[in-house]
């Protein structure tokens, strides 16, 4: 290379301009680091567990907090820091995978009606208003009821409730996308219309969706200890922190710990949730990539 020869700068990719502001974000880092944090808790739960969280003892009925056990027992004497931690894989696989099977169904459907338009458009938009008119929980409830009590019912009962929020998501995406020179270019060429929506469309309506996803495992873990709590999710003797709930409801004077550690442990997973999607979408808002 001569001497003369001058560097020529490389600016930054959106991904790393992305990663430093959500990073100066604190609150969302804070939120990350608890997710990530109940992640690892609920992966190394049989080795981390204390006791076994099916296991009953008669002499330890309702003991309140103490060393041996943290946060005291249940009214059939199992430790309920053991429940609360196997709990964990329970609530955060329901919010994770309902959250899944709802982006499975909700974003190829709204590709599908924002691209074709037509009378197909308005099919599935009817369709999502109509199940976007009705309370989520509610609708979550009746679908499970319908379905049966077992968590994976439950599961699939939120994910249906939630598709149609990523179904108008990807809905309006692919309408605002539909009328620009590069969509019009790609049918030009030949491109056919599943290629387009996947490969065109798709990639550029991922920061939404991932902002999205993140708002709606908060609301799914609500959900899933919403129908454990009636018993439509887990069933016991399997540790939940919504059937932990409703199993507690009985002594909220007599042991209040049976019910104030998983509510907590509800709280703070939740509002983490919220902070790190809150995070993402500072982050990956394209008014933002001036700053």
């Amino acid at each position: 290379m001569s001497a003369n020869a001058t560097a020529i700068p490389i600016g930054e990719s959106p991904t790393r301009r992305a990663i430093k502001r959500f990073l100066r974000h604190r609150l969302a880092v804070f939120g990350l680091f608890v997710v990530v944090l109940f992640i690892l808790v609920a992966i190394l739960a049989p080795l981390i567990a204390p006791h076994d969280p099916l296991q009953t003892s008669w002499t330890r009925i309702r003991k309140p907090p103490s060393w041996g056990f943290w946060m005291g027992t249940d009214e059939n004497g199992r430790d309920v820091l053991s429940r609360v931690i196997w709990g964990a894989r329970a609530s955060l696989m329901a919010g994770v995978v309902s959250v899944m099977g709802a982006l499975i169904l909700g974003v190829p459907l709204g590709l599908l009606a924002g691209l074709a338009g037509g009378w197909t458009d308005t099919i599935i938009s009817r369709v999502a208003d109509a199940m976007l008119s009705v309370p989520f929980l509610i609708l979550a409830i009746a679908l499970a009821a319908f379905l049966g009590p077992a968590l994976e019912n439950a599961m699939l009962a939120i994910a249906i409730t939630a598709s149609p929020v990523f179904v108008r998501l990807a809905r309006g995406m692919a309408l605002d996308a539909k009328s620009t020179d590069w969509i019009e270019a790609a049918r030009a060429l030949g491109n056919p219309a599943w290629r387009i929506a996947f490969v065109h469309v798709l990639p550029n309506i991922i920061p939404p969706l991932l902002v999205q996803a993140t708002l709606a495992i908060a609301e799914a873990i609500i959900a899933e200890a919403a129908l454990s709590f009636l018993g439509l999710g887990m069933q016991p003797p399997n540790p939940s922190w919504g059937s932990m709930l409703n199993s507690s409801q009985r002594f909220l004077t007599q042991a209040p710990w049976l019910s104030v550690f998983p509510g907590v442990t509800i709280m703070v997973v939740v509002l983490s949730f919220n902070l790190m999607g809150d995070g993402l979408r500072d982050a990956l808002d394209p008014r933002a990539e001036k700053t």
